[in-house]
């Protein structure tokens, strides 16, 4: 029989290591095409930066949703899963 892991189990520590290298994929690809916060956060359809800001340095908790690294990858062409590699 397959043994799985116990959600409880992972950390808050892994849970925020886990978005805060998402949060440095995005700005490392963001930085890529010659992008500031502000023109992306506009290409995903926000004003201000407040959420890319956030989110690329995990700043009161703030993380990136999955709706919108699917939105970050289509408009900058990028596969999804680069922004869950190991940095």
């Amino acid at each position: 029989m397959e043994q799985f892991n116990d959600f409880e189990d992972f950390s808050e520590e892994q849970k925020e290591q886990f978005f805060k290298n998402v949060g440095k994929n995005v700005s490392r690809i963001r930085k890529k095409h010659k992008l500031s916060q502000l023109k992306l956060s506009q290409l995903i359809g926000h004003k201000s930066t407040s959420l890319v800001s956030g989110a690329e340095i995990y700043y009161n908790k703030q993380h990136f949703s999955l709706e919108h690294l699917a939105l970050i990858a289509f408009v900058l062409n990028e596969d999804i899963t680069e922004f869950f590699k190991s940095i």
